[in-house]
């Protein structure tokens, strides 16, 4: 197993330095371990302080990965090899001279507003349904991630002002406003219905499972693939495709796109701006619809 492997001594150094001083986020940190694990691997254990510049690049030649892993893969390096030249442990980063392999940039999918409205009409019988219909319609006007909606505590909503309060990357929070339908189904599964899948079970967390426990990311994504199956979406869908809808059709009924940002919590405008080309491509499209386009 990969988790039992014991790292150089250099390597273990530097990954408490990643995880004590940078201060790195778990996902981010396991993602830097994973990839030298593989580096690791590939050239053996004890042997990345003698990598040259030939070695790292034969490595990317023959690693059959996508671009962006390979970009991923000499970031890490880059970074490791940095560490060890401010500790004096090289006197030369290998990777100096290696540029980034150029990374496809890939509009994100998402749902148009027509299947959106038949995600969102979801036929309310049992307790659940009423849970399943107030996580997409909170996910789908807010356009928050779906970690933050799963950590949604009951003192992060706030009825009255319409709003909701979400801690987001680093730690920092965010106030998100919510449409009446959404405060009216959230209202629905709060007060009426909850308490049906708590049973005797307390939590503070917004949304549960019938164990009584947070509703897990594998639990949602069922959810979610079993309405789309039933209302006959077949486009392949995940939690995130619902925060790049929200985003697109704002920008498309024309919301600001520093708006937008602030919303989705991006430190950087550009990360935002790849919802313009979305826009523009779909001004392209129905343009092409024109009479005279093909004149």
């Amino acid at each position: 197993m990969e988790n039992e492997i014991i790292l150089d001594n250099n390597i273990e150094t530097y990954l408490s330095y990643l995880r004590y001083e940078r201060k790195l986020s778990k996902n981010t940190y396991e993602s830097y371990r994973y990839n030298l694990i593989k580096i690791c691997n590939f050239f053996g254990h004890s042997k990345l302080l003698k990598l040259n510049e030939e070695d790292i690049r034969l490595f990317l030649y023959n690693s059959k990965e996508s671009s962006k892993t390979n970009a991923h893969y000499l970031s890490v390096l880059k970074s490791f090899y940095d560490y060890m030249l401010d500790l004096e442990k090289i006197n030369i980063n290998p990777c100096e001279n290696i540029k980034s392999p150029k990374l496809e940039k890939k509009l994100p999918k998402f749902l148009t507003e027509e299947e959106v409205d038949k995600l969102l009409n979801i036929r309310c019988n049992k307790p659940i349904d009423y849970r399943n219909k107030a996580m997409l319609e909170l996910l789908y006007a807010t356009g928050m991630r779906i970690s933050e909606l799963l950590n949604l505590q009951l003192s992060n909503i706030h009825e009255e002002e319409a709003v909701v309060k979400v801690m987001g990357k680093g730690s920092k929070e965010r106030v998100i406003p919510m449409s009446d339908i959404t405060i009216k189904y959230l209202n629905l599964y709060l007060k009426e219905y909850r308490n049906y899948i708590l049973k005797t079970k307390q939590s503070e967390y917004v949304f549960i499972n019938y164990n009584g426990s947070r509703m897990s990311r594998q639990g949602f994504f069922k959810i979610l693939k079993k309405l789309c199956d039933e209302t006959g979406i077949k486009k392949e869908i995940s939690p995130h495709i619902l925060r790049h809808s929200f985003a697109t059709h704002l920008l498309n009924n024309g919301a600001d796109l520093r708006i937008i940002q602030e919303l989705l919590g991006h430190e950087n405008i550009t990360t935002t701006e790849i919802y313009s080309h979305i826009s523009n491509e779909k001004i392209k499209e129905d343009y092409s619809k024109h009479p005279h386009y093909k004149a």
